[in-house]
């Protein structure tokens, strides 16, 4: 059980950073876009930050919690994941 659940964490802060890899990328492209747009695009970025911090914030919780809790908190981390996972495909089709 240790091993699997050190592996789902890790697999988790791996993809967190991954997504602060893609927000620094479209914040790099808003800033070179035109004003109306630019606007419209760190909307875009400010929800995507807010969603990968609940998923921080989850992933905290589980890396917290003992073993019995773990797996009920990875369910909801997982509820949160694809949240963010379908926030980024439709950032990243705006951002093109």
């Amino acid at each position: 059980m240790q091993d699997k659940r050190k592996a789902y964490e890790e697999k988790l802060d791996a993809q967190l950073d991954v997504w602060s890899a893609q927000i620094a990328l479209f914040k790099a492209r808003a800033d070179k876009a035109k004003a109306e747009a630019k606007i419209e695009f760190y909307k875009n970025i400010e929800a995507l930050q807010r969603s990968q911090d609940d998923v921080r914030a989850k992933l905290h919780e589980l890396k917290a919690s003992g073993d019995e809790a773990w797996e009920d908190l990875k369910t909801g981390a997982e509820k949160a994941w694809e949240e963010v996972v379908t926030a980024f495909h439709k950032a990243a089709k705006k951002f093109k």
